[in-house]
């Protein structure tokens, strides 16, 4: 389903042409409105009026989540605070929270970013939608249920936790469609599967999920579990919450709602711009944001881009699943390693669950080295040694081909690793410099 054709099937000239006029319109509301944005442009030596075509963009400064914490909480504010009707916020755990000002224009565009991301996981009028977000500061929760709404669905706002309860609720008010992060999906079928309860014989046959990595084999299970389609989505905090990207019914890349959000792809290393297909750092300028817009925000997220038909009609940029962060990056012994990498040939191992944990020590010859803790079905521990041995082995052999480095691999029960409610904690770097 597609929500608004006009914007999401524009024709690509049309589009460039209306992107520019929000970029100009933009950089000259920044320049005048907000005093960050004027002086980092005065040291960057380029004036508010540089901006002719696109490709112009590169000439101005980027925006990072450093700067977002120093402006904390109304430093980057480009209109009068009365305008403001709604605040959200980043956990803030690694330092200052990173804030997010709504005017009732930007929670428009959210309501509409949100409902094309809905539509494109299949949601309509007639679905009930168990959004199991976190509500609050956080952006997923409100986000998804502004979506619901503006489609005309009907929104259990459930919120993350208490998953006895949320299951209560999947089969008694017969839920059509899930939004969560997807190891909380792959929690509750977990907690499902514990309380006998079969999913696939429930009305859920659609999912939304987003808020962390996840790779395609994760997708793979959760689909398997409960019978569904399960769509990746994207966002953050800094650009307006979930409802930036999307996938469609194609699960082939999620769309770029670019009217809204303007993207690029730069080299994480020397900030250039990267060739279409190159992979690389995303980046996003906020092209209709009131309270707070963002100039070229780099996300740390590592991606490229598939401008390529989709067979929904769409004619909007893809953006690939994400390949993972520059800052959650391991650099283990010389060796630039992604957790994603390792769920995703984790989880086409027959005999593993879908939860692990990466712990990363430096042992007495001051070598880094990796333990992989991955939690294995309960018959192997009731079986022969033998055959923990050989699922071991294999892991080990799998984790050596694929990242090009030793893995210590250590099997645990099922329930084990601890879950979470919300984004999941996969890796504990126990290093010191």
């Amino acid at each position: 389903m597609i929500y608004n054709p006009e914007y999401e099937c524009m024709e690509r000239e049309a589009r460039k042409k209306l992107q520019l006029a929000s970029l100009k319109n933009l950089i000259e509301t920044l320049y005048e409105r907000v005093p960050y944005y004027r002086k980092k442009m005065d040291e960057w030596g380029v004036k508010s009026t540089d901006l002719h075509a696109l490709p112009d963009i590169e000439k101005f400064p980027f925006t990072t989540k450093d700067d977002l914490r120093e402006l904390y909480p109304h430093g980057l504010l480009a209109c009068s605070k009365d305008k403001i009707v709604e605040v959200h916020m980043s956990s803030g755990t690694t330092g200052k929270p990173v804030v997010n000002e709504y005017s009732q224009k930007d929670i428009d565009i959210w309501r509409e970013a949100m409902a094309r991301t809905l539509a494109g996981g299949g949601c309509t009028k007639d679905d009930i939608v168990q959004n199991c977000y976190g509500y609050g500061l956080f952006t997923g929760g409100a986000g998804v249920h502004y979506g619901a709404l503006t489609i005309g669905a009907e929104v259990l706002p459930m919120s993350s936790g208490n998953t006895d309860r949320q299951l209560m609720v999947m089969q008694d008010f017969g839920s059509s469609m899930l939004t969560c992060t997807p190891s909380y999906a792959l929690f509750m079928a977990e907690e499902a599967a514990d309380a006998k309860i079969d999913l696939q014989k429930l009305p859920i046959r659609k999912g939304c999920f987003g808020a962390e990595p996840w790779s395609e084999n994760m997708r793979k299970e959760i689909e398997a579990r409960y019978g569904m389609k399960a769509h990746d989505i994207y966002g953050l905090t800094e650009i307006i919450g979930p409802g930036v990207s999307f996938e469609c019914e194609a699960q082939n890349g999620l769309h770029v709602n670019e009217d809204l959000f303007y993207p690029e792809i730069i080299d994480p290393e020397t900030g250039k711009t990267l060739p279409m297909g190159e992979k690389g750092e995303l980046v996003f300028t906020t092209l209709t944001k009131e309270g707070t817009p963002l100039l070229r925000y780099r996300t740390r997220d590592i991606t490229c881009f598939i401008d390529e038909p989709c067979r929904c009609g769409r004619t909007t940029v893809k953006m690939h699943r994400l390949f993972g962060r520059t800052d959650d990056m391991l650099i283990i012994r010389g060796v630039n390693i992604f957790p994603s990498q390792i769920e995703h040939a984790l989880f086409a191992i027959e005999g593993t669950e879908p939860a692990y944990l990466i712990v990363i020590n430096r042992g007495e010859t001051r070598l880094d080295e990796i333990e992989l803790q991955v939690e294995v079905k309960q018959e192997f521990f009731s079986d022969e040694t033998r055959k923990l041995e050989e699922l071991r082995n294999r892991i080990e052999g799998e984790m050596k081909s694929k990242l090009q480095i030793g893995v210590k691999v250590k099997l645990v029960e099922p329930k084990t690793i601890e879950r979470s409610t919300g984004k999941a904690k996969r890796v504990i770097d126990n290093r010191t410099i």
